[in-house]
């Protein structure tokens, strides 16, 4: 069980017909779209600040809190990082549908990331989810919000990791309103790492021809991606590793020994101080599958040690294909299991005569 926040008494909606209730993100008001960065926002007379002040701290609200929403004529909770996610990060096709089993997914990775006893998720999934996206959101949502902190993000191979960062973190950070986007150092477009830190020549709002003459402050935080190895972050304090497509990793690597190695990332003494995102589909058992069925395995719930914790300190969670397949998902987020006596609409505007089932 994971417990939700209480239904607020006023719950978004849409629109006040029933059917009308679904999923649509909020557009960047245009004023604010014309602001680049926190130097143009501090140009700003004060009456432009005061009334776009407490829209900014709603999205920031919601960040940290979630959000509720009408969907179908029933209130429907999603977290701050689903949240952010659906609304702020931008994927291949702008911005991702919401579906029921993404919202499962957060979820349960919130819940991981409250649970003291967690290292975090061993997820099972099917190909084409949204996985790597979400993934790649959550490196952007986290270190947007952290000071001091490293987010690293391994896949099975290299290349995969290179990708993941230059084709969907570095887009997302890139593509976030200026008041998400932390002081940088370095091109918004790099190769290997993002830095939200002070440039090396510390700039001053005084020399920047404004009144405030305090230096700024980065958040000395960093994204990075690296090369895949059983040791890659060996010895490294992470607040949040992505592990992409575990369950693919080949010879010489080896996820049991990667995973022994990268859990001290994530612990200081006894406490647990970060979170891994492990999500994969899984190989032929014998091309990497089999290292990832035994994590998977060792990851249940509801088998723990004296401490506490599963005997892998992740949690397992695996989502059925029929509930996030492509083609599938009504205009509600919901799976289209069984054929529909009329068709359905669905998620991408298109109407559904067929159910997954069928």
């Amino acid at each position: 069980m994971v417990g939700l926040p209480s239904i607020p008494k006023n719950v978004y909606k849409r629109d006040s017909k029933k059917k009308e209730q679904y999923w649509e993100p909020f557009e960047l008001p245009v004023p604010l779209k014309r602001i680049k960065d926190i130097f143009k926002w501090d140009e700003m007379d004060a009456p432009f600040k005061d009334k776009w002040e407490a829209y900014i701290d709603e999205e920031f609200n919601r960040r940290e809190s979630g959000f509720w929403f009408m969907n179908n004529g029933e209130p429907t909770y999603i977290t701050g990082a689903h949240y952010f996610y659906l609304n702020w990060a931008k994927i291949d096709v702008g911005l991702a549908d919401y579906r029921y089993a993404n919202r499962i997914q957060h979820i349960f990775w919130e819940a991981c990331k409250a649970d003291k006893r967690s290292f975090g998720m061993a997820y099972l999934k099917i190909r084409r989810s949204g996985a790597s996206y979400m993934g790649a959101s959550e490196c952007v949502n986290v270190g947007t919000l952290s000071k001091e902190s490293r987010i690293g993000i391994l896949s099975k191979t290299g290349t995969d990791a290179k990708k993941m960062f230059t084709g969907k973190v570095v887009p997302m950070n890139f593509h976030l309103p200026f008041f998400f986007k932390p002081i940088m150092s370095g091109s918004e477009k790099p190769k290997s790492v993002l830095e939200y830190s002070v440039p090396a020549t510390r700039i001053t709002r005084k020399s920047l021809g404004t009144k405030d003459d305090e230096e700024l402050e980065g958040l000395d935080t960093s994204i990075d991606w690296k090369n895949t190895e059983n040791n890659a972050y060996d010895g490294e304090k992470m607040k949040l590793l992505i592990m992409d497509e575990t369950g693919k990793w080949l010879r010489p690597n080896d996820l049991e020994q990667a995973w022994r190695v990268h859990k001290t990332c994530a612990v200081l003494g006894s406490k647990i101080i970060g979170k891994v995102w492990m999500c994969s589909t899984c190989n032929a058992l014998d091309q990497g599958g089999q290292e990832f069925k035994d994590l998977y395995g060792d990851s249940n719930v509801l088998e723990r040690n004296s401490n506490g914790r599963t005997k892998s300190g992740l949690y397992a969670l695996f989502i059925p294909a029929r509930f996030n397949t492509e083609g599938f998902i009504d205009r509600y987020g919901f799976p289209v299991i069984e054929t529909p006596e009329e068709p359905v609409m669905g998620v991408d505007g298109e109407y559904i005569e067929q159910g997954f089932k069928d």
